[in-house]
C-alpha cells in the first residue's frame, strides 16, 4: 500500500473539514454537536487540547499540574455519534492497486473527521459473506492512529454481499449516526437491501462509489478476454471474449453513466448522500466537492 493517504500531511490537510451531523440524533458528545439532551459518561476514552467553550468541568487538572496545558477528559457514551464505515473488500475492489488506496484512504479520511468531531467509528470490512470488525469502537485520535496504521494493510478476496451481511451485524443502534457504505458496486448482489436496512435504523446514509479511471475510461483496444476476478475461474459464465473498438466503448461509458445514474436516483429516493469517484481525483477534492453540496462535510 502506497503512503499517499496515511501520513500526517494527509491528515493535516482534512483539519479543514468537519462531518455535519444532523442535530435530530439521539446521541451525545459535549462540545461539538448542538443537542437538548445529554447521557451519563461510563468510559475513559482518550484526551484533547481544551477549546474556548469547552466545559471547563472537563479539564484534567492533575495533568495541568505535570504539563501546564489544559486537556480534556473523552469519555464513551452509548449515545455518542457514531459514524460505521462499511468497506467493500472483495476481489473487484482490490483489483486495481490505486483503487484499494483510495478506497482505505477515503474510509481513513471520514474515520478521522469523525474523532476530530469527538465522535465514535468503527470500521466494518465486508468480504466472503462476512463482516470484520478488526479495530472495534474507536473514540480518540490516539485510537484512531493505532487502528488505521492496520487498515492500510487490509487484504481484497471473494465478494462482498452487503445485502446479507449488514442486517445481521449486531448491535446496530437507531437514530444514533452516519452509516458510509464504500464499494464500486459492481456486483450482483442487492445492495440496496443495506441501504434500506440503515433507513430503517434512522441512520443517515452515505453511499461512495469509487471506481478505477481504467473502469470510468478505459484504454483498452483489440481482442480481450475479460475474467470476472469474484467469478469462479476460466469456466465463469460470466467471463467473454470480445473485440473493443471505439463504438463499444462508447457503450460502455453510456451504460457506466446510466448506472451510476440509477444510484443517485436510488439515494436520493431514501434520503441518502452519494459520491462518486475515481482514482484520477483524490480523497481531498471528493469530499470538498460531493459531500459539502449535501452539507454532510463543511
Amino acid at each position: 500500500m502506497k503512503e499517499r493517504y496515511f501520513t500526517d500531511d494527509f491528515f493535516d490537510r482534512l483539519e479543514q473539514l468537519a462531518l455535519n451531523l444532523p442535530t435530530t440524533l439521539t446521541g451525545y458528545y459535549g462540545g461539538k454537536h448542538r443537542i437538548n439532551k445529554y447521557g451519563q459518561t461510563v468510559e475513559f476514552a482518550d484526551f484533547r487540547k481544551y477549546e474556548p467553550g469547552d466545559d471547563i468541568r472537563r479539564i484534567d487538572w492533575n495533568l495541568y499540574a505535570r504539563l501546564g496545558k489544559y486537556f480534556l477528559k473523552l469519555f464513551t457514551d452509548e449515545r455518542q455519534m457514531h459514524v460505521r464505515i462499511y468497506v467493500d473488500c472483495s476481489a473487484s475492489m482490490g483489483f486495481y492497486p490505486d483503487k484499494a488506496e483510495f478506497s482505505l484512504g477515503l474510509a481513513a479520511a471520514l474515520g478521522y473527521l469523525a474523532v476530530r468531531n469527538n465522535d465514535k467509528v468503527s470500521f466494518h470490512l465486508i468480504k466472503n459473506g462476512i463482516s470484520n470488525n478488526p479495530f472495534g469502537l474507536i473514540v480518540g485520535k490516539n485510537a484512531f492512529y493505532s487502528a488505521v496504521g492496520k487498515l492500510r494493510d487490509v487484504t481484497f478476496e471473494g465478494d462482498a454481499d452487503f445485502a446479507k451481511t449488514i442486517p445481521n451485524i449486531p448491535d446496530m443502534s437507531t437514530n444514533d449516526g452516519l452509516a458510509v457504505i464504500i464499494s464500486d458496486f459492481l456486483t450482483d448482489n442487492q445492495w440496496q437491501k443495506a441501504v434500506d436496512y440503515f433507513v430503517f435504523k434512522k441512520q443517515q446514509v452515505l453511499i461512495c462509489q469509487v471506481l478505477d479511471k481504467e473502469e470510468s475510461s478505459p484504454s483498452y483496444s483489440g481482442k480481450v478476454n475479460l475474467i470476472d476476478c469474484e467469478g469462479s475461474g476460466l469456466g465463469d459464465e460470466r467471463n467473454i471474449h470480445l473485440s473493443i473498438t471505439h463504438s463499444t466503448l462508447r457503450a460502455y461509458k453510456s451504460e457506466l453513466a446510466n448506472y451510476v445514474a440509477e444510484i443517485r436516483k436510488f439515494c436520493s429516493s431514501r434520503s441518502a448522500a452519494f459520491l462518486f469517484a475515481d482514482t484520477t481525483s483524490s480523497v481531498e477534492k471528493a469530499l470538498f466537492g460531493e459531500l459539502t453540496r449535501y452539507n454532510l462535510v463543511r
